[in-house]
């Protein structure tokens, strides 16, 4: 395993890792389970970028081979997510305060919705420097936009309906709802690695979710790059 300190940058789609790669030096590129993982500086700092793919399992696996292959100190997960939250607007960011998987049900085992049998927690904590950090870097770098902090909950599901998004907020207090954020959390829980889940408001996870996550997706893209290339030279970040 790489013995330096490595920062590993996750996003579920090319379009949000790509102006990352733009602005890296000396980068170094492997290909493993089908992820190509691209090693260099950005901002100064030792980096691995990478795109998971869509999903939970996807993104847990793409931690783990961060973990494995690059010893990573710290993981950071790009995105997008529907708001579960009125004052929430299309654009905003959310940053983790921890994340929870909506769609594990062992209620019939006597595990609360969201729990995962047999673990000690219901949801993974995020970093507290590491959000300190983003907060104080996204009212820099997008200062026309609102920050918040809250839970992520994930699942293997676009939500796009009134009533599973009530169900969402009903159930976890949730922030915005995606696919892969918790799976990503989970996988740093369980490795003992500093995470942080940011996600940029593409939708409102409702009847018109399918109508506005085209038209905001490249928006938010925007927000996140600006700012995790931010957080980067935040000195806290190491």
């Amino acid at each position: 395993m790489e013995s330096s300190r490595i920062i590993g940058i996750i996003g579920a789609m090319e379009e949000e890792v790509a102006r990352l790669k733009e602005q890296m030096e000396g980068t170094e590129v492997r290909t493993k389970a089908s992820m190509e993982f691209c090693r260099g500086r950005l901002m100064g700092k030792e980096v691995v970028v990478v795109r998971s793919g869509i999903g939970k399992v996807n993104a847990g696996i793409c931690t783990q081979i961060l973990v494995d292959e690059y010893n990573i100190s710290a993981v950071i997960n790009t995105g997008i997510a529907g708001s579960l939250r009125a004052e929430i607007d299309i654009g905003d960011i959310i940053l983790s305060t921890d994340a929870l998987q909506h769609d594990m049900d062992a209620i019939a085992f006597g595990y609360p919705a969201g729990q995962i049998p047999r673990m000690d927690t219901l949801s993974f904590t995020a970093d507290e420097t590491l959000r300190e950090a983003a907060k104080a870097a996204c009212q820099r770098v997008n200062p026309d936009i609102h920050v918040h902090e809250g839970r992520v909950v994930s699942g293997d599901q676009f939500i796009s309906d009134k009533e599973k998004k009530d169900w969402l907020i009903s159930q976890f207090a949730g922030y915005c709802t995606e696919m892969e954020g918790a799976a990503i959390a989970q996988a740093a829980y369980l490795n003992n690695v500093p995470f942080l889940i940011i996600r940029a408001i593409s939708d409102k996870a409702d009847d018109s979710a399918h109508e506005d996550y085209p038209a905001f997706e490249a928006k938010a893209i925007t927000h996140c790059v600006n700012l995790t290339t931010a957080i980067l030279q935040d000195d806290r970040i190491k």
